[in-house]
């Protein structure tokens, strides 16, 4: 089951960036024969149903938002992949970790042995990273295409985005996002390479714009501590404790 919508966005995606949707279901359907059966989307529906969420992302604001997160130790976050390393390093163990795998790979095996739960994304370019998988100890999977057996589709096209749609998909009564700017400036954590760097700022406006498009239906209350999305309402940091009540 994909969200209603999505099919059409996916192929605007495959048509910009010039993806491949066969390389994409190819990637899927290898991820399938590599995950176990497992209770990981329930404790995820468990976990964010109702509840108000951070989601965090590797943008420039990431650096001031760190010692914010720290505070909120009882808050449930959901992190991109880029910014895990900074995360741990300052103590910080996300909830639910949003991958595609291309994050600080002996960061993400070690993540992987304690109860954070993984959502693994398998698109045409990952194929060769898939095995890391089976360092997880509680994953599920996703694609961008259609969803089958173990995989699922909640939306979205960076692991900063899906994460977003992720928590709105089960239902989170707020999200806040943390390092997540969206802007012409990429966030030292992302360890985006200069020929990298206009590609990126495509993904970057793409998943804006899917922010935008998911914020005229969610039912979640959406909000940022960084740059302005449209429909999701700024927050400075001292605003925090009035919004998680």
């Amino acid at each position: 089951m994909m969200i209603l919508g999505w099919k059409k966005r996916y192929h605007d995606i495959l048509r910009e960036f010039r993806y491949s949707e066969k390389k994409d279901t190819e990637s899927a359907i290898i991820l399938n024969s590599i995950l176990k059966k497992s209770d990981a989307n329930k404790r995820i529906s468990n976990m964010l149903k109702g509840r108000t969420v951070f989601v965090i992302g590797s943008g420039p604001s990431l650096s001031f938002a760190i010692p914010k997160l720290k505070k909120y130790e009882k808050i449930i976050k959901i992190a991109a992949d880029s910014s895990i390393k900074p995360l741990v390093e300052k103590g910080i163990i996300p909830d639910i970790v949003v991958t595609d795998l291309d994050g600080d790979e002996d960061t993400l095996k070690k993540i992987g042995k304690t109860d954070s739960i993984f959502v693994v994304h398998a698109h045409g370019d990952n194929i060769e990273k898939l095995g890391l998988t089976k360092k997880f100890k509680n994953c599920i999977g996703t694609t961008q295409s259609t969803p089958f057996s173990k995989i699922k589709n909640f939306g979205g096209f960076t692991d900063g985005d899906r994460g977003i749609f992720l928590a709105s998909y089960f239902q989170a009564k707020k999200i806040v996002l943390f390092g997540m700017d969206f802007g012409e400036q990429i966030g030292k954590y992302s360890k985006t390479k200069k020929s990298e760097r206009k590609i990126k700022l495509m993904k970057l406006k793409r998943g804006k714009s899917l922010l935008e498009w998911l914020s005229t239906f969610t039912k979640s209350e959406l909000f940022t501590t960084s740059k302005s999305i449209k429909g999701f309402k700024k927050i400075s940091y001292k605003e925090l404790d009035i919004i998680i009540t």
